[in-house]
């Protein structure tokens, strides 16, 4: 978890304790936002597709990608958007002086995971969701992965080889009997069982993941996936 910064409400003053967010950059490795410390934090008034979204490069593979622009609530009812450092640019490529020859051969870093560079889709809609799952899972190693043509009383959205997932575009946090039911049905279909939420989870519906080792995956407006639960991790790690 990131170090917390203070952050000084500009209405009331008050110095508040904030935890810059954390993201999966595309390459697996994680991002966290790069808050400017001493910066001047700004009320949100009205808020803007266009300024809800900060550039920042990732520390590992040097991918720059647009990410949610981190927001601290205040006490007093304030929402301020925290200053991020800008993102610098790409490293400049080594040259050799003139007249002098190069003597060893440098050999380009190797990526940081084996999968190329995940694909978002930015979610809008409840059927953004459900397509950014697919497209994540195929991403994960899965294959034969596809949309159910109608989510089934039994609530699975999708299906692959060896692979359930149900997707939750609610606005509330999913419930322990979604957890449970998406793990019952990959019970009886031999396959994994994997959750994704754009809300989060009620906190008995992560513990009961948590002790079926099911994964869990939170959804951003970026449309990438974030892992919630070490299974989670290890499915990022190992794949099917």
């Amino acid at each position: 978890m990131a170090d917390s910064v203070p952050v000084r409400c500009p209405t009331c003053r008050r110095e508040n304790a904030f935890t810059p967010p954390t993201f999966p950059c595309a390459c697996g490795a994680p991002l966290t936002m790069p808050v400017l410390r001493g910066g001047v934090p700004v009320e949100i008034q009205h808020r803007t597709w266009q300024s809800s979204w900060v550039e920042v490069r990732c520390e590992s593979c040097g991918r720059l990608d647009e990410w949610p622009a981190p927001e601290s609530a205040c006490s007093c009812g304030t929402v301020a958007r925290v200053p991020v450092i800008p993102a610098p640019g790409p490293p400049a490529p080594e040259t050799t002086p003139p007249g002098r020859a190069s003597h060893r051969y440098r050999s380009p870093a190797p990526p940081a995971v084996l999968r190329p560079a995940f694909r978002p889709v930015t979610i809008r809609t409840a059927r953004d969701c459900v397509t950014a799952a697919v497209q994540y899972l195929k991403w994960l190693g899965f294959t034969e992965v596809v949309r159910a043509p109608e989510r089934s009383s039994s609530g699975v959205d999708v299906r692959g080889r060896g692979l359930v997932a149900q997707v939750d575009p609610t606005t509330r946090p999913t419930r322990l009997r979604e957890i449970e039911t998406v793990w019952l049905n990959g019970l009886n279909d031999s396959a994994l069982a994997v959750f994704f939420s754009l809300a989060g989870y009620a906190n008995d519906a992560r513990t009961r993941a948590d002790t079926l080792h099911l994964p869990l995956f939170v959804m951003d407006l970026t449309g990438t996936p974030q892992p919630v639960n070490d299974a989670a991790d290890e499915l990022i790690r190992s794949g099917p």
